[in-house]
């Protein structure tokens, strides 16, 4: 497929992703999260399996509290700047691709803009999780890892038969 063609499919597909993003947030009809928890994402099962000091619970429990803080400050103080962000681009990404011609230029700049903002957004999630682990010792970061490889095989085992039965 040439690359214009690849770029079109991206930015229709991409909204419509986004849309119904929130459909799996809430976990459909049996109300399970997708893709946090039992297989992806940042478990707090296996934090709870550690066997953290009273400290270190506090610790965490502190950093998710200014984090819960600093997200709803952040929300409320930026809401109209992001909402104005939001329009412009699904202007942009309309404009792309009802054109009578498609811009290649124009799409790669704003498939590129795209990944900037998940790549911020996913550096940020990670300096949040290394905050979080950071309060572990060595042994528990020795059993979180293994715990973690433990549960990537159950998942690795759980898609196998999931896909193997279709």
């Amino acid at each position: 497929m040439k690359m214009a063609k690849k770029l079109v499919l991206a930015a229709v597909v991409l909204p419509l992703t986004l849309g119904t993003a929130s459909a799996f947030a809430f976990g459909g009809k049996d109300h399970k999260k997708g893709g946090h928890g039992e297989c992806g994402g940042f478990d707090r099962g296996i934090m709870r399996q550690l066997d953290l000091t009273d400290a270190q619970k506090d610790q965490l429990k502190e950093m998710r509290e200014s984090g819960k803080q600093q997200m709803k400050a952040n929300f409320k103080e930026n809401f109209e700047t992001r909402q104005a962000e939001m329009q412009a681009h699904h202007a942009k990404v309309q404009a792309l691709v009802l054109a009578d011609n498609f811009d290649e230029a124009a799409a790669s700049d704003l498939a590129k803009s795209m990944v900037e903002q998940q790549t911020e957004r996913k550096v940020k999630m990670l300096e949040k999780q290394h905050q979080m682990l950071s309060v572990l010792t060595p042994e528990q970061k020795a059993k979180f890892t293994e715990l973690q490889q433990e549960r990537a095989g159950k998942c690795a085992d759980k898609m196998q038969k999931r896909f193997a039965d279709k």
